[in-house]
């Protein structure tokens, strides 16, 4: 049992919790897994305290982008008193959609969220679990820009720094880690 409750160690043990998988999806790429730090309640209960921190008070709703990023905005949705919307893959929703496409590392998809589930103006932070190449979450950019949604930031479990994401979304990003 872990007996130290300083916020630097618990985060510092969330992140021991991130399995490396090799050569997953395809040869020469290691995966990292948060699933270990999700199921793990107080890894994933310091994640999301550090992921909603940077942005207390500024927004009203919590977008997680499918699929473990509705994970984390449930958490950070339930924790902070705010709403929580999903922003889907391609043909998930049942009503009229905004969709954008984008490059993933190993291929091509595209998210969607309902054109009438929020207002413009509304203030919406933006979360997924891993920054890889940005592509997802600039096409979530995209979409909030093209609904008027008032976007206050993005927010992700993990980043990796060498793929540099983050230049295709400015510094409106926090990361919990970096790899």
């Amino acid at each position: 049992m872990w007996v130290r409750t300083d916020g630097a160690f618990r985060l510092a043990r969330a992140e021991s919790l991130i399995a490396a998988v090799s050569d997953h999806p395809t040869p020469g790429v290691v995966f990292r897994d948060l699933t270990p730090l999700f199921a793990d309640a107080e890894a994933f209960s310091v994640v999301v305290d550090a992921i909603a921190e940077p942005f207390a008070g500024r927004f009203d709703v919590v977008a997680g982008l499918e699929a473990r990023g509705f994970l984390l905005a449930g958490a950070v949705a339930a924790r902070t008193g705010t709403g929580v919307l999903p922003i889907r893959k391609a043909g998930k929703l049942p009503r009229e959609t905004v969709a954008e496409s984008y490059d993933l590392e190993y291929g091509r998809a595209t998210i969607e969220a309902h054109r009438d589930d929020l207002p413009p103006g509304v203030r919406v932070l933006l979360l997924d679990d891993v920054l890889a190449t940005g592509g997802t979450l600039a096409a979530a950019l995209r979409i909030g820009e093209r609904l008027e949604w008032d976007v206050v930031g993005c927010g992700v479990v993990l980043e990796l720094d060498a793929l540099a994401g983050r230049d295709a979304l400015d510094s409106r990003v926090v990361s919990v880690f970096h790899v």
